[in-house]
């Protein structure tokens, strides 16, 4: 599949219901894209006098006919007669065809804009109905500015009165206490007795948080700037227990909390709409001709909240993608509001995720409008990347049947890294998709939008950065078209066992050890929350830009602690060529310490898409000289799209993997993972990897293009009855000798100077 072709059904993680909304294979749309016999669109020849058949004959164009139609139509929507005669000859198709294909094509994109604009006016309906509700609660409940109670004069004494006045005074001294303790004790320290909440419009449920108070409030979260609405917001208590609304009315201050943050999701959900119009002028074709990048005027213009002045250092990077999914828009909704769910899906970006809070769950017990605190941690497979986290709001709606929008924005900006923490300094800004089921697909267009401390990352890596793919949309896509196509194998597989000998649930269990292989190695090489390192300081090291980094290994007697050392440099050759290179079995003695300079012999192949390359493997040494260990074998997981590639190996005894095999549990396989990431260099066109460079013989001749790579060399290594728990001078050198010596090996056999 190409990065905008069709996408495998999601697996087992999302309903079984959804599923039965696929089309079988006989199924024929009546979408732009197809056509049948006979009478059809918005239009009919004023001379066919031709009698219309009871059965219409339906025709499923070819892929390329689509794109020459398709990129036509972009250029010209209403060909003339001449125009329509010349591209049936050119593609093999009848002249009414491709009438007819243009006339659904126009009412497609007519419908589409139609659906956007609708999506505006409920957008707009929904901010109305919230402001209109909070105007209706304080109107019914007026406070008194003095002491906090109701104001209906001649209901109380004077004495309850001053009590009240008394009360104010309290709760007033109690925030400020809470205050010193969040700023000088590290942590919030929350009132005893939350404020009540009025039951809101349940149409737009204002619901409270999981925690019974006004959400993100526990968090000590801010807002961005331009949303800031004074004391008593996000962490700082007001002077008195309510505030004035625009009318003089009196709310409280969680009310004012959350109101202020569906401001923010409506505003960013306007925002996420306005990018992701097709013909949207905050758009411009990059200098490649393929790729979107963000016209920073046109931005500024349209006088957005979220363009506020940037931090020193940040820069900003901005995509857009869009692609299609054999896949129901409100089961991937499901999977974005469901942490562990998300992470799942985009396994390799997403280090760590989790939902802190939940503000609203939906209208009617459906996903329409909810609203959830959720914070993730998103890697780039080089240790010249630091990790970014992000403390975001995500909300989601359902602007029409068939059509949800799901957009983030960060409400507050990580401490800078220089100052001790180990993830990049980042924001959010309205960022997310737009999901249209559409003829049995669903249309995805994908926008993120970041700002980032640049200086904390390398200068290798900086023009990938930028340019919006190593954390943009394209490889948001990418991983998920990738991860569908695995699902869908997954779930095609019959419940018998096959040429490998495995049942499904075998399969499943390899699949389980080669992810969490891929875990563990990806750790080990951009460190995240999810996985603790020591990233030791060594000076003189002969490779650097290597980082090494220990932990405590918890099992098994003595001392003993986990090793990691990885390294990132440029390749003046594409990624094909070095990705085709290291799966080669038989050129494996090149590079592969653990080969003894012989070759392997591949096992068990297990596919997990359908380009070649994406798999897990069980591979073992094929030593010329017999002294191999026959109870080790190695198992490799590899794969390959157009925004990286990966290949990672372990060794793992033979009983373990028996036992995986025959769909015993994977989570008590001791691992050591090694491998390689290969990345596009942010320079080049050449980063859709199709086909196989090699000649079938292992020679791995010249590239095709001119694009370099960057090539990441990770190996993690246990150390046994240390003493004090202290690395050695020689071990160091080791280490740095084998990551060194990997590297200049795979130069050496790709002709690398």
């Amino acid at each position: 599949m190409d990065r905008n072709g069709q996408m495998g059904l999601i697996g087992e993680n999302f309903e079984s219901g959804l599923l039965g909304r696929m089309r079988e294979d006989e199924y024929e749309s009546r979408s732009g894209s197809e056509n049948f016999d006979g009478g059809s669109g918005d239009e009919l020849d004023a001379g066919d006098d031709q009698p219309r058949s009871k059965k219409k004959k339906y025709h499923r164009h070819t892929p390329q006919q689509i794109q020459e139609l398709e990129t036509f139509f972009k250029e010209c929507p209403h060909p003339d007669e001449k125009q329509r005669s010349d591209l049936s000859k050119k593609l093999g198709l009848e002249i009414k065809q491709v009438k007819f294909w243009f006339q659904n094509r126009r009412t497609q994109m007519k419908t589409q804009m139609e659906r956007h604009e609708n999506m505006i006016l409920k957008q707009e309906n929904d901010k109305l109905r919230a402001e209109n509700s909070l105007m209706k609660d304080a109107m019914a409940n007026p406070i008194c500015s003095s002491c906090g109670g109701p104001a209906i004069p001649g209901q109380i004494s004077m004495e309850e009165h001053q009590i009240r006045i008394e009360n104010a005074r309290l709760k007033e001294e109690l925030s400020r206490v809470c205050t010193l303790s969040n700023k000088f004790l590290g942590r919030p320290l929350s009132p005893l007795a939350p404020i009540s909440m009025q039951t809101q419009n349940p149409g737009l449920d204002f619901g409270m948080g999981r925690n019974g108070v006004g959400c993100p409030s526990n968090f000590n979260m801010s807002l961005p700037m331009g949303f800031d609405m004074g004391d008593g917001v996000m962490g700082t208590p007001p002077p008195y227990p309510g505030s004035r609304t625009p009318m003089g009315m009196m709310v409280n201050d969680a009310q004012q909390e959350r109101s202020m943050l569906y401001e923010l999701a409506f505003a960013a959900m306007d925002e996420l709409i306005k990018m992701s119009q097709p013909d949207s002028p905050l758009w411009i074709k990059a200098s490649d001709g393929t790729t979107e990048v963000l016209n920073h005027e046109e931005y500024a213009r349209i006088g957005s909240p979220f363009n506020d002045p940037k931090p020193t250092g940040f820069v900003t990077e901005a995509s857009r993608e869009t692609g299609q999914l054999f896949i129901s828009s409100a089961a991937l909704v499901g999977t974005m509001l469901d942490a562990d769910r998300w992470a799942e899906m985009f396994p390799c970006m997403i280090a760590r995720a989790q939902t802190l809070d939940v503000i609203s769950n939906g209208m009617d017990g459906s996903r329409n409008g909810s609203i959830q605190v959720m914070q993730a941690e998103i890697q780039l497979p080089s240790p010249l990347v630091p990790v970014r986290q992000y403390t975001f709001l995500r909300y989601c709606k359902q602007h029409a049947e068939g059509v949800w929008v799901v957009v983030d924005v960060s409400i507050d900006i990580n401490a800078n890294s220089a100052n001790g923490n180990p993830f990049m300094s980042c924001k959010r800004l309205p960022s997310g998709c737009i999901l249209q089921d559409m003829n049995g697909f669903c249309n995805v267009t994908w926008v993120d939008h970041s700002q980032y401390d640049e200086s904390v990352v390398h200068q290798n890596f900086r023009p990938l950065v930028n340019s919006g793919t190593a954390f943009g949309a394209h490889r948001w896509l990418a991983t998920l078209q990738r991860q569908c196509e695995l699902l869908a194998i997954v779930m095609s597989s019959l419940p018998t066992e096959d040429a490998t000998g495995m049942s499904p649930a075998g399969k499943g269990s390899m699949l389980k050890l080669a992810q969490k292989m891929s875990d563990y190695f990806l750790s080990g090489i951009c460190p995240s929350s999810a996985c603790k390192w020591d990233l030791l300081h060594i000076g003189n090291m002969g490779s650097g830009d290597m980082k090494i980094m220990s932990r405590k290994h918890m099992d098994g007697p003595g001392e003993c602690i986990v090793l990691s050392a990885s390294s990132s440099v440029w390749m003046p050759v594409s990624r094909q060529r070095v990705f085709d290179f290291l799966i080669e079995t038989r050129m494996r003695g090149e590079w592969d310490a653990l080969s003894n300079g012989g070759t392997m012999l591949e096992m068990v192949h297990i596919a997990k898409g359908q380009a070649l390359g994406n798999s897990v493997s069980i591979l073992r040494a094929n030593n010329a000289d017999g002294n191999g260990n026959e109870a080790m074998l190695y198992l490799q997981d590899s794969w390959t799209d157009s925004s990286g590639s990966m290949i990672v190996y372990s060794p793992v005894s033979v009983q373990s993997l028996k036992a995986v095999m025959g769909g015993g549990d994977s989570s008590f396989v001791a691992l050591l993972p090694c491998g390689f990431s290969i990345l596009p260099d942010g320079h080049s066109n050449g980063n859709n990897i199709m086909g196989d460079s090699s000649d079938g013989s292992g020679n791995f001749g010249a590239d095709t293009d001119n694009s370099g790579c960057l090539l990441t060399v990770g190996v993690q290594m246990l150390l046994k009855d240390l003493p004090t728990g202290k690395l050695t001078k020689e071990t160091l050198d080791t280490v740095d000798s084998l990551v060194g010596g990997t590297i200049q090996k795979v130069k050496d056999a790709l002709g690398v100077a």
